[in-house]
């Protein structure tokens, strides 16, 4: 009910404002004001989404190759805004293309216009006049509360520019290193000065820029054990004005895996809720194998972890399995997540919420590694939940140090899909810190080539991985995990023993760094596709 009452009174603030508006004729020499309008360079570097729900997607589009995806939640509406410099006593025209229900097109304390339903991109055009003393406007579209993913493209604000900006910002303080590990390197610096405002800092590794950041801290990633490295940073402001950069820092990674091994990890899927589940003390003395992957952690009464929703994390049977388990020299690394069930990723309304909720799943059995089974609509296809796992696991990286994290997600037969590439283009970008992106090769086609496929897929991962990253092939294998299924998939494909024999053979001459198959249940009566994983060494 309040969120209905918000909604009436804001329609009614919007058709208010539109009636008092004065319409102007354009002036001759109108061209579009806004910075990205159509969010071609897939970054939102020059807009300001609220409560981190705005991200950049390659469909659906308007024109071009992307497009801005604002996930409205119960709690946001997901506005996104960019400020531009105009000329007093001047109109203006604003128009825009969005899609979704519920969608707004406006300028802060001028007009605004929206749409209740626009099943396909549909236009919206509002003008507007500034006031006699007026020489920014603040241009901002936004979804509505509980109605949905919406999007935008082809922002136009019409009109002559304000006087340019041409002053660069001051530079930042001299970095500071706050942290180091074998791979990466954290730092902090003081925020810079500007006439207008500071929009980005530019963090440089020997004068090659290594990522660009909103805030004053920044992690470096990608980086080789044991080797010095020089940094600066950079101001950016909103006319694209630079800072000198600042004095350099320098700062040395550490030895390989900071004195710890390399995660490398074998673990087969155990179902305890499912498939007469066996002894799995029995099936690590017959096979060898000594780590298992524990499914599902899912969400029990909100933003609550339990195993399939129903049994506690502690005193039933999954604990006293991973005892027992851990009494036979192995581990577990539980899986967060899976394609169906109520999921913790919907359900906490925050990252922080989400972070907490794995926390505990953490603290239940002192965890050394988890993973989250990203797929189907709710999380994979979902940005703002994209962007919430990422960030909670980001959050328990650093609540937990040593803690080795885990995303795994589905996969084409060349490489990751769309929300695959947004996925690993968003922990990049949120420096989310995963160790490792395992991939589900398998559900291609009834007759598909498993080997070939699975293969590919890989390859076509390790491409992306390198890209985005900016790691060598053999740094990008190492943060590579497959996770496959043994014997028929969902649409009949076959994986015989054989064929799982060369996958892990090809990735063990990869230097991969996980392994795992659905299921241990299924791998009767004699464990042979446990056997092989067991082999996998990485």
């Amino acid at each position: 009910m309040r969120i209905r009452n918000r909604l009436v009174a804001y329609l009614s603030a919007a058709l208010l404002a539109g009636a008092g508006a004065v319409a102007l004729p354009a002036p001759a020499q109108a061209a579009n004001l806004l910075n990205d309008p159509g969010f071609e360079s897939g970054s939102l570097a020059n807009w300001t989404c609220a409560d981190g729900a705005g991200s950049v997607v390659s469909s659906p589009v308007h024109s071009g190759t992307k497009a801005l995806a604002g996930a409205a939640s119960a709690s946001s509406n997901a506005r996104c805004a960019q400020t531009v410099a105009v000329r007093p006593g001047t109109t203006y025209t604003l128009s825009g293309w969005v899609r979704g229900g519920y969608v707004y097109l406006g300028v802060t304390g001028g007009n605004a216009t929206w749409t209740a339903s626009a099943a396909d991109y549909t236009e919206l055009t509002a003008s507007f006049t500034t006031g006699a003393n007026q020489t920014s406007a603040e241009v901002y579209v936004h979804g509505w509360y509980g109605q949905g993913t919406y999007h935008a493209d082809d922002i136009s604000l019409d009109g002559p520019g304000g006087e340019p900006d041409t002053e660069a910002p001051g530079a930042p303080g001299t970095p500071r290193v706050t942290g180091t590990s074998a791979t990466s390197v954290s730092l902090a610096w003081d925020a810079a000065t500007d006439n207008v405002g500071v929009t980005a800092y530019d963090v440089y590794r020997d004068g090659t820029l290594a990522t660009t950041v909103t805030g004053t801290t920044a992690t470096v990633t990608g980086l080789t054990p044991s080797t010095e490295y020089a940094f600066t940073v950079r101001a950016r402001d909103r006319a694209g004005n630079a800072s000198p950069p600042t004095a350099a820092v320098r700062a040395t990674t550490g030895k390989d895996g900071g004195g710890s091994p390399a995660f490398v990890q074998a673990a087969p899927y155990l179902y305890l809720g499912w498939g007469n589940p066996p002894s799995p003390t029995e099936v690590m003395s017959a096979t060898g194998v000594t780590w298992y992957t524990m499914a599902f952690i899912l969400a029990q009464n909100g933003c609550n972890p339990a195993w399939d929703s129903q049994r506690p994390l502690t005193g039933g049977v999954d604990q006293s399995s991973i005892n027992a388990i851990r009494a036979a020299g192995g581990d577990v690394v539980p899986s967060i997540g899976g394609w169906s069930g109520n999921k913790l990723g919907p359900n906490c309304s925050t990252a922080e919420a989400l972070a907490g909720a794995y926390q505990k799943v953490i603290d239940a059995y002192d965890l050394k590694a988890i993973d989250v089974d990203i797929e189907n609509t709710d999380e994979f296809e979902n940005p703002a939940v994209q962007d919430r796992i990422l960030t909670a696991l980001k959050i328990v990286k650093q609540n937990n140090p040593g803690l080795r994290t885990i995303l795994t997600f589905p996969t084409l037969n060349t490489g990751p899909n769309s929300w695959g590439n947004r996925l690993i283009e968003r922990a990049h970008a949120l420096q989310a810190d995963v160790d490792n992106f395992t991939i589900m090769p398998f559900n291609f086609g009834g007759h598909a080539d498993m080997y070939g496929n699975t293969v590919r897929a890989t390859e076509g991962l390790k491409a992306k991985l390198t890209s985005v990253f900016g790691w060598s092939d053999a740094e990008a294998y190492a943060h590579i995990g497959i996770s496959g299924m043994n014997n028929t998939s969902d649409v009949g494909e076959v994986t015989t023993p054989q064929i799982w024999t060369q996958i892990r053979d090809w990735a063990n001459s990869h230097h991969i760094g996980r392994m795992a198959f659905w299921a241990v249940n299924r791998d009767r009566p004699n464990w042979e596709f446990t056997r092989i994983t067991a082999g996998f060494t990485g």
